[in-house]
């Protein structure tokens, strides 16, 4: 399963959700908006004004720190 992190520097959640990730073992492709500029249009264009956003096929795009939906990630993989 493809997992893709959109983030940006200095931001807490965005930090948050990386570690999440990693202590369940969960490969993902980081994308930083502020040294993307495709990435953040990318993600204006799907409608999200905030990071974090984790996308991963065929699952709910995950938007902001959640824990919890990272656990079902993590199951789901």
């Amino acid at each position: 399963m493809a997992v893709t992190v959109y983030t940006k520097n200095n931001c807490v959640q965005c930090k948050m959700t990386k570690k999440t990730l990693e202590q369940y073992g969960i490969d993902f492709v980081e994308k930083n908006v502020e040294e993307d500029a495709q990435a953040m249009d990318t993600l204006k264009s799907q409608g999200y004004q905030a990071v974090p956003v984790v996308f991963a096929d065929q699952a709910e795009p995950i938007k902001g720190f959640r824990p919890d939906l990272l656990k079902q990630l993590k199951v789901a993989i």
